[in-house]
């Protein structure tokens, strides 16, 4: 989904000694010191070495036009961040709106969905209250409530907190990527949490936004081990997700995301994430499953070098295609025709391997306030004979790709 970070359970435990006590804002003139405004731009283009007549680089939703630049987002926030260290009740507030290209895949249905045909589009990201209460465990409760990207998975919309440009099949194909509702994290102990939530679905609002107004939930826990160095966080997300505008069965068809995501933070500069992902379709009998590897090592404060393999299978040939027009994600969540993918001819096992680096340069002058040049080459192929990439008519491709990000 500054922007929402990676996924991670939220550590508990009583800050030390040494530290300065938390203390509740006084007035609202000290809540609202705490306001933050900020704005970020993230540009890139995707270097296809097979240069597809098409021009899709097939298996991408958000990097999927080979060979050209694409404005991915300017995004602007307005928000307060509930204090981690909080004690006491502590409230805060995310207010975000994305211009651009990536907007087209992840709208939430009913909000600006069809307001704009072209390929650059408008789309709320995130508008909700949160609050921390002290309530019934050691390091109480928190809640978000509104509209908020999907605490599933390890990738997330505001690329910064990304390792990479280009996004994993699990991001693309095996995780929601936004929910309007209610989430509840409660931190028992300093070592477990535990996730609760109910919301109108995945990428819906309500009323006409909702593809078939019937609730959706998350459940799932959080670990902290070894002093926050090891992270485990296991979520699910269950409801009825296909469009009663097509299918008998949008009522009552449950559709079951689900993930598990294992940080080890080996050194201050070595960390390794393990993501596990399945997701199955009741009314379709789709389903699809893999895992993806990451390895990250920071060499300087400047430089990072990032590595990604992947393997996730698509049982069904259902979940992995690449839209042709600029409206074809949402006309497709909708159960509105036409919706035109370029897709695989049979099931598939997909497999990504991804090296790249990140450049932060440091000494940028204000107002810049985040920087980051993220060059990567990727392999993608095919491996159970089918030919999705180039036309369908290759196994694999390799890509070149690169971004930049500019926070101000």
């Amino acid at each position: 989904m500054a922007g929402q970070a990676a996924a991670q359970p939220v550590a508990t435990a009583p800050a030390p000694a040494t530290e300065k006590a938390w203390a509740p804002p006084t007035s609202f003139s000290d809540w609202a010191s705490s306001i933050k405004f900020w704005g970020q731009v993230e540009a890139g283009i995707v270097g296809n070495t097979q240069d597809p007549n098409n021009g899709a680089n097939y298996g991408a939703l958000f990097t999927d036009k080979a060979n050209r630049p694409i404005l991915n987002q300017l995004m602007l926030t307005l928000e307060r961040d509930i204090d981690p260290k909080a004690t006491s009740y502590d409230f805060g507030f995310k207010l975000q709106g994305m211009y651009g290209s990536d907007a087209r895949i992840i709208h939430s249905l009913g909000l600006f969905d069809h307001a704009i045909h072209d390929r650059n589009q408008l789309d709320i990201v995130e508008a909700n209250v949160t609050a921390h209460t002290p309530w019934l465990f050691e390091g109480g409760i928190d809640f978000k409530g509104g509209l908020y990207p999907t605490p599933l998975g390890f990738e997330v919309i505001d690329p910064k907190a990304n390792p990479f440009y280009t996004h994993s099949y699990i991001f693309n194909y095996g995780l929601p990527y936004k929910h309007l509702g209610l989430l509840s994290t409660a931190h028992v102990t300093s070592v477990l949490d535990l996730y609760l939530g109910i919301d109108t679905g995945t990428n819906v609002t309500i009323f006409d936004g909702d593809d078939n107004r019937r609730p959706g939930g998350i459940a799932g826990f959080g670990l902290n081990l070894l002093d926050g160095k090891l992270t485990l966080l296991a979520l699910t997300h269950i409801g009825p997700e296909n469009s009663k505008r097509n299918t008998p069965f949008a009522n009552s068809a449950m559709r079951y995301y689900n993930d598990v995501t294992i940080t080890y933070k080996a050194t201050d500069a070595l960390s390794f994430t393990t993501e596990l992902n399945y997701i199955k379709d009741d009314g379709f009998r789709a389903e699809g499953y893999g895992a993806a590897q990451y390895i990250s090592y920071a060499l300087t404060d400047t430089l990072t070098l990032n590595g990604r393999a992947e393997i996730w299978r698509d049982n069904s040939n259902f979940f992995v295609s690449t839209p042709v027009n600029n409206l074809d994600f949402v006309n497709f969540e909708r159960g509105y025709s036409p919706a035109n993918f370029y897709t695989a001819v049979r099931p598939t096992t997909y497999s990504a391997l991804t090296a790249g680096v990140t450049y932060k340069p440091a000494g940028i002058p204000a107002p810049i306030n985040n920087l980051m040049v993220r060059p990567e080459l990727r392999y993608d192929r095919s491996l159970s004979g089918s030919k999705p990439y180039g036309d369908g008519n290759d196994k694999g491709v390799f890509t070149i790709s690169a971004d930049v990000i500019l926070g101000f």
